[in-house]
């Protein structure tokens, strides 16, 4: 069993800086690529930041130099720093992985609960 565990959501004024954590846990062999996900209310999910085991990036255009995603590949962690937020970055924030679990041979794609980001004044 594999889980993913983000934190480091809120509520923050335009212009402000916030950090999200995500940590992979459980029974895993190794992981590969992870990233950032987001969906806005009544919006299709979308990506904003991924970060390859070999520490690769790509972003979503609409954060870029705004957005760093960052990777502890001893934690099994990432972390997505946002600055000089917007409204339009307000939505609910989702972790992905690819993992392989201890005795499969195959990756299979794992989501966090999700973390709330507001950006309003």
């Amino acid at each position: 069993q594999v889980q993913l565990v983000e934190s480091g959501g809120g509520l923050v004024q335009p212009g402000g800086s916030l950090r999200l954590s995500c940590a992979a846990s459980g029974s895993i062999f190794s992981v590969n690529d992870m990233g950032w996900y987001r969906q806005a209310p009544g919006k299709q999910r979308e990506l904003v930041a991924a970060i390859t085991s070999g520490g690769s990036t790509n972003y979503a255009d609409s954060v870029k130099g705004r957005f760093t995603i960052s990777r502890d590949n001893s934690k099994n962690s990432i972390y997505l720093q946002m600055n000089s937020l917007e409204p339009a970055d307000t939505a609910v924030y989702y972790c992905n992985a690819v993992c392989r679990p201890l005795g499969s041979q195959f990756y299979n794609v794992y989501w966090g609960q999700g973390t709330q980001v507001t950006v309003s004044s």
